[in-house]
Order: structure tokens, then C-alpha cells, then sequence
């Protein structure tokens, strides 16, 4: 019997200690965001993995969203989004307006219709996903035709790659169940799921923060900017305090968030945020000096791939009571006209956020 319950316990023991270190290693996975030609992919640290195509530059907005969770068996589920960006007559402003079926096309053989909704988006049934996978290992032509004679023609150029490496970082090359290089190695063999890292937010203090100026801000600044390069936070090396717009929020009562600004450009900019500690305000601890704000225990940036505002990047840090711990990275996807704000969410990075 207590040999029993030591083996019991021991297998306890090893699956918690498995799972602490899948969490672990989760928690410093980066992920992984790939680009060739019209495709890119996004890999998180769980190892999902979403691979997007676009059109071509010269072609009508189209793309297509292709999601493949980690671990054996994990089917691959599609999402179709016709472009509309921009336009007050032309083919996806009348999708969004009416919603309409068009008709998929790969080498000119049909593989059924899409029913795209206001939202410019269709679900791809498995068949039609199946259809796709194949032609994108090789060159295709793939279009979507609405109503009207209006089309849109999918790029194949990148594909194969952009597939293939989604295979190489979830372990299926050589598998059968591999998107490009499949093999006779069992599916059970890739490479497992990671779950997310969990953040926990302790209790925060109850503060909007302190503005600084003149020599308190002077003598502030002279600390952080050995944290740092000009480069990266060109107004902290200016010699006008106002110009660095500094503020001090009290976290726990030893630790504070000092922000200040950094630099300015044509559509975006970039705020600096630091831990130190107190009282003293000493031993200032970089967290980022591209961040956009800050609010209950997270400083988040967010940043216009370009003007048009047609692609963003996105990453946060959370508070965990001791530094602010990388939570959260994500792009919309290609600068492609495809919709306002961009077309997917592809994350590298993600968590679970716990308040206490």
C-alpha cells in the first residue's frame, strides 16, 4: 500500500513538474513570424501557428487566413477576407454593403461557393481548405469570382515555404500528417501543445500618477538615460524638461513606473516606461522606450505600420509584482489594403492575465 502512494505521488510529481516547465517554457518561447513574397506566418508560444495570403500588389485585396493548432491530429481551418479598404463603389465595398456568394476557383476547376457576409469574411468548409493545401505546395491560380464579373486571384508565391516552415516549428516534417513534406513518421510524434504562461497582477496601489518638472525631472532623467541609447529615446537627451513630458505612478511601495517621452514620427511614437525603486526613485530598470500607454498594470504599444493604418503591431508588458513581464505581441498582418486596422490578428506572443 505505501509503495502504492509513493508511486502515486511520484506521478503526480512528474506531471506537475512537466506542466511547470511547458508553462515555463511558454513563457520564453518567442514565437516565430516568418515572410515570403504574398505570405507570412505567425507562430505564438503555445505553437499555434496562422498563415496568411495576400494578392498580389497589382491585383484586387484579397487574403486568406490559415490556422493550425500544435499537437497530433490538429486539422488546419481557413478564412477568406475580400478587401474593401478605401473604396465607395468598387467590389468590396458592395460585398460589405449587399453580402454575396462568390465561387472558388483553383486552375479553373470550381470547389463551391463562399457566402461572404458584411463583415467582408468567409469560413472555408474543410473540402475547400483540402483543395487549397494542395495548391498551394505547387503553382496555382486561385480566384474567387462574385456576382457581376467581379474576382479576386489569391498569390501562390511564398506559399510553399511560409507552409513548410509552419511544419518545421510544430515537429511534422516527415509526418503524415505534414502540409508539405510528409513522411511516414506518426502524427503523435510532432511536437505537443504549450499552454499559456498565466501573469498575475498584484493589488496596485490607487494613483494617476505624478507630473515632474525642473530639477526633479532634471535629476530623474540623469538616471535613466544610461538605461538607454539617443537612438531610442532621442527627447530624454534634450535639455528642455518639458519636452520629456515625465510622470511617476506609484505601483507598490517600494516600486514606481516612471514614463517619459522618446521620439516622434510621422504617424507614430514612442513613450518610455521604467521601474525604479523607492524611496529615491533608484536603480531604473528598462521596460521599453516604444510603449503607448499605461493602465492597470499593463504599458501596451501600438504602431501604424504606415499611415494608411491598413497594418499595426501591437505588444504589452504586464506587472507581476516584481518587473514588467512581455505578455503580448501581434501584427494585423500585410500593409495590403485589405481592411481599416488590418485583416488578421496574428499573435507571437500570448498570456493569461490574473488579477488578484
Amino acid at each position: 500500500m505505501a509503495l502504492e502512494t509513493t508511486t502515486g505521488m511520484r506521478a503526480v510529481l512528474a506531471a506537475t513538474l512537466a506542466s511547470l516547465a511547458a508553462t515555463v517554457q511558454a513563457a520564453n518561447d518567442p514565437g516565430l513570424h516568418f515572410y515570403r513574397h504574398d505570405w507570412e506566418l505567425a507562430c505564438d508560444n503555445t505553437r499555434t501557428c496562422r498563415a496568411a495570403g495576400y494578392n498580389s500588389d497589382d491585383q484586387p485585396a484579397v487574403s486568406v487566413l490559415l490556422v493550425r493548432k500544435a499537437g497530433p491530429g490538429e486539422p488546419v481551418t481557413g478564412r477568406l477576407k475580400f478587401g474593401y479598404y478605401g473604396e465607395e463603389d468598387g467590389p468590396g465595398a458592395r460585398a460589405q454593403a449587399e453580402g454575396y456568394e462568390a465561387q472558388m476557383r483553383i486552375d479553373g476547376q470550381g470547389q463551391g461557393k463562399v457566402k461572404v457576409g458584411r463583415e467582408m469574411a468567409a469560413d472555408l468548409s474543410k473540402r475547400q481548405v483540402a483543395a487549397l493545401l494542395r495548391a498551394l505546395a505547387k503553382e496555382s491560380e486561385i480566384d474567387f469570382e462574385g456576382a457581376g464579373g467581379t474576382w479576386w486571384r489569391l498569390s501562390d508565391k511564398g506559399a510553399a515555404a511560409v507552409l513548410l516552415k509552419m511544419d518545421e516549428f510544430q515537429g511534422r516534417v516527415g509526418t503524415t500528417g505534414a502540409l508539405i513534406r510528409k513522411g511516414t513518421r506518426s502524427e503523435q510524434t510532432v511536437l505537443p501543445a504549450l499552454p499559456k504562461p498565466v501573469i498575475v497582477v498584484p493589488l496596485l496601489l490607487k494613483n494617476s500618477g505624478t507630473r515632474l518638472s525642473g530639477e526633479e525631472a532634471e535629476a530623474l532623467a540623469a538616471l535613466l538615460r544610461p538605461t538607454t541609447k539617443q537612438d531610442d529615446c532621442e527627447t530624454l537627451f534634450r535639455e528642455n524638461p518639458e519636452n520629456w513630458q515625465m510622470t511617476v505612478t506609484r505601483l507598490t511601495e517600494t516600486k514606481s513606473l516612471v514614463s517619459a517621452s522618446c521620439w516622434l514620427a510621422a504617424y507614430n511614437g514612442g513613450v518610455g516606461f521604467w521601474v525604479v525603486s523607492e524611496p529615491g526613485r533608484r536603480k531604473p530598470s528598462l521596460v521599453t522606450t516604444s510603449g503607448s500607454t499605461y493602465s492597470d498594470g499593463v504599458v501596451s504599444c501600438s504602431q501604424k505600420g504606415r499611415g494608411l493604418g491598413d497594418c499595426w503591431s501591437m505588444e504589452s508588458w504586464t506587472w507581476n509584482g516584481r518587473v514588467f513581464q512581455p505578455s503580448e505581441a501581434r501584427t494585423t498582418g500585410m500593409c495590403k489594403l485589405v481592411a481599416p486596422g488590418g485583416a488578421w490578428d496574428l499573435p507571437t506572443r500570448v498570456s493569461e492575465i490574473r488579477r488578484r
